[in-house]
């Protein structure tokens, strides 16, 4: 049975640092639930946000997440650029309207669908 230690005998930080530390030299990414698992198992109790918060200050940086890909994966803002410059089409507003033409299967279809959103505007 594994000895559980008072809150007095042991600095949490330091152990989840040190933790960190030989994930790090073993080449495996330092997660908190990995991190949680190890301590537990040391007897020493503590919470995700904590190690978190630890890891955040040792310099490692949580995954950044990806942004759910919406219906075409085209901005609503991506048309207002082209008109804040004048009228003049970018690179940029192509290629977004390409991914557009894309979605709706063709160009005609893309067409149609942008007259009938002209026409609910008027």
């Amino acid at each position: 049975m594994v000895d559980k230690k008072t809150a007095k005998d042991v600095n949490k930080s330091a152990e989840i640092r040190k933790a960190a530390a030989s994930l790090k030299e073993k080449g495996e990414k330092p997660r908190p639930v990995v991190i949680i698992a190890a301590l537990k198992k040391q007897g020493i109790e503590v919470s995700s946000p904590q190690v978190s918060m630890v890891l955040k200050r040792m310099g490692f940086r949580p995954r950044k997440r990806r942004k759910a890909g919406g219906a075409s994966g085209v901005k609503a803002s991506g048309v207002a650029p082209a008109a804040k410059r004048g009228g003049q089409i970018s690179v940029e507003d192509l290629i977004a309207a390409k991914k557009l033409v894309s979605h709706f299967g063709g160009t005609e279809r893309a067409l149609a669908a942008l007259s009938a959103l002209k026409r609910f505007e008027s």
